[in-house]
């Protein structure tokens, strides 16, 4: 299940783990102008991690998700 809420900075996606247990914590991607945020509590450590992507670190992610093996390079965008 997720999540979708449009702020006025950015937009929030909230990835919430369901079926069998063990449950991972709800993944919190932040949808900035210039960047993205993914951030997930670990229970662990009772703290906030966060990673931040360029827009065009998570172009290739999205990109990345379907490819084989390999080494890849996107195609410069015109505009």
């Amino acid at each position: 299940m997720f999540t979708i809420e449009h702020e006025f900075d950015a937009t929030v996606v909230t990835l919430v783990d369901e079926g069998d247990a063990p449950l991972q914590e709800d993944v919190v991607v932040n949808g900035f102008a210039e960047c993205i945020t993914v951030e997930q509590y670990d229970p662990r450590e009772d703290r906030m991690h966060r990673i931040t992507l360029s827009i065009a670190q998570m172009r290739d992610l999205a990109t990345a998700i379907d490819l084989p093996e390999g080494v890849y390079r996107r195609a410069a965008q015109q505009g």
